[in-house]
């Protein structure tokens, strides 16, 4: 198969399907930021710490703050690079270092997002996390053949609208699918 003939997910969500016992992993829902030969990266969009917005801010030296992005909660976006930021947004707008997925949303890495936010000028609709989850060449394409995940094209009206508890339900049911019906078994055809 070559390469344009793929199917490559970026733009998709990742659904845990409910056998899937990797705690960095179970009963989550990733946003595919990119896919292609090299591999894939995506950051888990229903995992909130314990984490604000305000200790990173504070921690890049970032002052002046609004109270309300202070409070903004921080996500676990996956177990690689726990300690690097991302910040999941729409519109995608021009910042300093930004990675589109799409015309209207990007993923961005630089300080400048977070200084925009703090002052209450940042994106119309963001998700700030730290880490992301990767994966190398073919791996990803291997843990759906095994039945790890459910993809679909995401709707980031889930992303930023759905309360955390909801999204992998809601997540699935975008896509048709009813996880309580799901057995832990699944056949191949």
């Amino acid at each position: 198969m070559d390469g344009d003939d793929r199917a490559w997910l970026t733009g998709h969500f990742l659904i845990a399907m409910p056998q899937l016992a990797d705690p960095n992993f179970f009963h989550t829902v990733t946003f595919i930021c990119e896919h292609n030969e090299e591999g894939a990266l995506g950051l888990v969009v229903n995992r909130p710490s314990e984490m604000r917005l305000g200790e990173i801010l504070e921690h890049m030296g970032i002052e002046g703050a609004e109270a309300a992005a202070r409070e903004v909660p921080v996500y676990v976006g996956g177990p690689v690079q726990r300690e690097r930021g991302f910040v999941l947004h729409e519109p995608a707008g021009a910042w300093a270092s930004t990675l589109r997925v799409g015309e209207r949303v990007g993923i961005t890495t630089s300080r400048d997002i977070l200084e925009a936010i703090a002052r209450g000028a940042g994106p119309e609709r963001y998700l700030v996390a730290l880490g992301y989850a990767g994966w190398g060449p073919g791996q990803l394409e291997q843990e759906m053949a095994d039945n790890a995940w459910l993809s679909g094209p995401a709707d980031m009206r889930i992303v930023f609208e759905v309360p955390d508890e909801a999204k992998w339900e809601a997540a699935a049911r975008h896509l048709g699918i009813d996880l309580g019906r799901l057995s832990g078994e699944a056949g191949h055809a």
